[in-house]
């Protein structure tokens, strides 16, 4: 697929959407880490969540926004789709232990949840990113255009 220059309405959109899911993800993740070390806590999770949706949404913002630049009048192959991804799980898996990490004041567990959203969090990224690279542009744009 060529890649054609989104527009900041449209890299926000994504950012929400991609969101949705990861924090899902991550709420889960962490939901799994405290209860089966016997320390069930669903207010850490979603406290996590909530600042992970915000401080990640930012971030996701910004990693979109270089993307641009770097993929900009460019066939996108599957291969340049899995580098974004690597280097959205880099910046995002060190987000998510320093903030789980805090919020747990554990940093193990912090380990633990931080290794696990490496692999399903690498895997739904990826398909997040095809799904939207086939979404066409004016799709979104018609509706935020002023008449």
């Amino acid at each position: 697929m060529e890649y054609k220059e989104e527009s900041h309405i449209r890299s926000l959109l994504k950012g929400i959407s991609w969101r949705i899911v990861a924090t899902t993800d991550t709420v889960l993740i962490v939901l799994l880490i405290t209860c089966s070390s016997g320390q069930c806590s669903i207010e850490s999770a979603v406290q996590i969540g909530l600042i992970e949706f915000v401080v990640k949404l930012a971030i996701y913002y910004v990693h979109e926004r270089v993307w641009q630049k770097i993929l900009r009048n460019k066939l996108v192959s599957k291969k340049l789709t899995f580098f974004k991804s690597i280097s959205w799980r880099a910046v995002a898996t060190v987000a998510t232990f320093i903030i789980s990490g805090a919020i747990l004041d554990n940093y193990e567990g912090a380990v633990y949840i931080s290794l696990i959203e490496l692999f399903t969090k690498f895997a739904l990224y990826y398909f997040h990113e095809r799904l939207w690279l086939k979404m066409p542009l004016g799709r979104i744009r018609k509706y935020f255009k002023k008449r």
